[in-house]
């Protein structure tokens, strides 16, 4: 059974581990592949971000993120951004945390979950999404620099929590 929880510091390396192996692919993330360690401490776990883990047999397969998605009249709407290990994929650890990720944006007062930045190509996370209630409410052209692929669009998705 997949547990998510709140992420402590002693988790970090394991977080670490997932980013890495994510960010550095090119292919679903803007964060730069050479991001550091302290880059990814930055960016995963400094306040006020929300971060948790996903845990299969006590082992951290999965993180997820949340936070405002703006600050002052904007702040009650979410933003997430979800990893799981690449050897994970296919357990249902993406889609625990998306519907976990759901029940605690309504927990922590958010009316909305957004997601800013979905790439057009990473098909499994774009059916996750769809499959979980979220709309594609619009389309940024050739916002994202595939490491492979080059230019290719980038989607706004929502649903309301």
């Amino acid at each position: 059974m997949i547990k998510i929880r709140k992420a402590r510091d002693t988790d970090f390396d394991d977080i670490w581990n997932i980013f890495h192996q994510v960010v550095k692919k090119g292919d679903t993330f803007a964060f730069d592949p050479k991001a550091s360690k302290e880059d990814c401490k930055t960016l995963w776990m400094s306040p006020p971000l929300h971060t948790y883990v996903a845990e299969l047999d006590n082992k951290i397969l999965g993180t997820y993120i949340m936070r405002k998605n703006q600050t002052g009249l904007g702040g009650h709407v979410a933003n997430a951004a979800y990893m799981v290990h690449p050897e994970t994929h296919g357990q249902g650890i993406g889609k625990t945390m998306g519907s976990h990720s759901i029940k605690q944006a309504k927990k922590l007062g958010f009316s909305a979950i957004q997601f800013n930045f979905v790439v057009s190509t990473n098909i499994v996370a774009i059916q996750l999404w769809l499959r979980l209630g979220f709309k594609i409410v619009g389309t940024v052209p050739k916002a994202f620099n595939h490491q492979k692929l080059g230019l290719v669009d980038v989607y706004i998705m929502h649903r309301f929590v």
